[in-house]
């Protein structure tokens, strides 16, 4: 496998200055940002979900600890709803980390031609920070939901609702970070709308 993985990476790396050289811009994000994520997938997944799930649940449970809904057992990522009818534990798996998300979103970022490598670093610490919070309030809205309506509200909580939150509020980052700054920076001719 690392033999396989090494080889993948070189020819990705060979094909990426081959588009870089060519000026082909669209196929230098493309396949930039989809090999870097997919290879961070393999890479880094292993080595950074449990804490990044530890992490959501922690600051998952800071919210359940003043709200008094759920308590957090961060070091085993369960959230635990303890209502006077019912008792109910959750637990923050894989896809609740949101690492996809925040891999996806970095890969994008880093192939993607508008800002400076300075800029890069700002906006990835604060996109990652943003989708964090946005998935720690996913969580919460899905454990509020669940305390009060109980364990028949689970599917509607945690499909439908919770996704919303957590979509909307990515949506909201995206806009910000990747479309409003295409169209500002924008040149036609000798006209653009970039900021002075």
């Amino acid at each position: 496998m690392t033999i396989f993985l090494i080889i993948a990476i070189v020819a990705w790396g060979y094909v990426l200055s081959v588009l870089k050289r060519g000026k082909l811009d669209f196929w230098y994000f493309l396949i930039g940002s989809v090999g870097s994520f997919v290879f961070a997938l393999v890479i880094l997944v292993p080595m950074i979900t449990e804490t990044l799930t530890n992490a959501v649940a922690a600051v998952s449970g800071i919210l359940g600890k003043i709200s008094g809904f759920y308590k957090a057992y961060f070091q085993y990522g369960i959230l635990f709803i303890n209502n006077r009818d019912y008792n109910i534990s959750l637990s923050i798996d894989y896809e609740c980390s949101g690492i996809i998300e925040i891999l996806a979103f970095l890969a994008m970022l880093w192939f993607f031609n508008v800002y400076h490598f300075y800029e890069k670093i700002v906006i990835s610490m604060v996109g990652v920070f943003w989708i964090f919070a946005a998935n720690v309030l996913r969580i919460f809205a899905i454990c509020t939901l669940i305390y009060f309506g109980g364990n028949d509200i689970y599917y509607l909580a945690h499909t439908i609702l919770g996704r919303i939150i957590f979509y909307v509020l990515s949506i909201i980052l995206y806009f910000h970070v990747f479309t409003r700054p295409q169209i500002l920076r924008q040149k036609i001719g000798h006209f653009h709308y970039e900021n002075s």
